[in-house]
């Protein structure tokens, strides 16, 4: 019986080490071998990357109206919301009228028509064009009678034919003739009267279009009688209203956004700011300084200032649209050389159509501000044709 225990303990220690030593065999290979070589670790790497990729050529983003901004830093503390319009700059908008009452007797231009400094729209046929032509001729002529008088004279003075008081009597009359033709000569100026004397030229003192035309052709107008309106759509600038709360935190210099309807954000400077109160509406004006951007007058527009007490706050905000939800997470789609890639961030406040992200951007970054969906609908697309 003991013999028979001793053969059954020893056949047991056998079979624990034979298992034991399989097992380390086991482990050694699996230890010893990676379970990915590092190539296919990259390339799978590379795939992910991918995956969260849209390629798209320039044609196709502006095809898709897909629009890329840059972001910058400033969050919801810092910024100023407000209405404003596109009006013209002082030097951007001209209003013509005749100089001289009469009739409209040609017309050049029509409502939208480009026009250049100095180019003529109109010619009105009046009276007094007429008179004031009638009145430099006249003076003019006289200013050549007095001339030759004071030459004569001169000649017999040196001659010691005429007397000094003659002669001194002629150089006063040559004077006020000379001041008389230029008095003249520059009203003709002033009412742009035609060469033939009958009439008066309406002209644009600026370069531009045509945005407001009131005349017919044989209408008579008075000289304070709007004929044609010219604005520069190079020379315009933005008003926005500022609230009494909101009016002491701007100040010239002060970083601008004008916002249109169709999504463009432009960039501007805050040129001025009125010192008090409109009666009516209770709120200043800020004046915003931007480049040429096509904007019209009359345009409606959103502006956000942002203080320059305000411009050391690192969160970025950008438009909510941006953000897009892709399995899962907040993303947001950054330019790249080939396309755009989806960026995941994390959201914080939102408010009037725009979000804050706390992290997952920075500053200078371009992204896709409007139709973001489209991307995420390719991206998604891409995943489903994957699967």
């Amino acid at each position: 019986m003991r013999q028979d225990n001793r053969r059954l303990y020893a056949g047991a220690a056998v079979a624990v080490l034979v298992a034991a030593i399989a097992g380390f065999g086991i482990a050694k290979m699996t230890g010893g071998k990676p379970a990915t070589p590092p190539a296919a670790a990259a390339e799978a790497e590379h795939k992910e990357g991918e995956a969260d990729a849209v390629e798209m050529t320039p044609e196709a983003i502006r095809a898709t109206g897909i629009l890329v901004q840059a972001v910058s830093a400033g969050g919801f503390a810092g910024e100023v919301l407000a209405q404003g319009s596109v009006t013209a700059s002082p030097n951007g908008q001209a209003i013509l009228t005749a100089r001289a009452a009469g009739a409209v007797t040609r017309i050049y231009k029509r409502l939208g028509d480009p026009v250049r400094v100095g180019e003529t729209l109109a010619v009105v046929e009046s009276r007094e064009a007429a008179q004031i032509a009638a009145d430099r001729t006249v003076a003019s002529a006289r200013a050549n009678l007095a001339q030759k008088t004071l030459t004569r004279e001169k000649r017999l003075f040196e001659q010691r034919v005429s007397a000094r008081q003659d002669y001194e009597q002629a150089q006063a009359e040559a004077a006020a003739a000379s001041a008389e033709a230029r008095r003249a000569q520059m009203a003709a100026g002033a009412a742009n009267v035609t060469a033939d004397g009958r009439g008066v030229v309406v002209s644009s003192p600026i370069s531009g279009r045509i945005t407001a035309a009131s005349v017919s052709l044989g209408a008579f107008v008075q000289p304070e009688t709007e004929l044609f309106r010219v604005a520069d759509p190079r020379l315009v600038h933005v008003e926005a209203a500022l609230s009494a709360l909101d009016a002491p935190r701007i100040s010239p210099g002060d970083r601008a956004i004008v916002e249109t309807a169709d999504g463009r954000s432009i960039e501007g400077r805050v040129r001025s700011v009125t010192p008090g109160l409109n009666a009516e509406t209770r709120a200043a004006t800020a004046v915003l300084e931007l480049a040429p951007t096509g904007l019209q007058p009359g345009q409606s527009v959103r502006v956000r200032i942002v203080p320059r007490a305000a411009a050391a706050s690192t969160l970025i905000v950008v438009p909510d649209e941006a953000i897009q939800t892709f399995e899962g997470r907040d993303v947001v789609f950054l330019r790249t050389a080939k396309g755009f890639r989806a960026q995941p961030v994390v959201v914080g406040q939102r408010s009037a159509g725009r979000a804050e992200i706390v992290s997952g951007l920075t500053a200078g970054q371009a992204l896709a501000a409007k139709n973001a969906f489209l991307l995420k609908a390719e991206l998604g697309k891409g995943e489903g044709e994957e699967h």
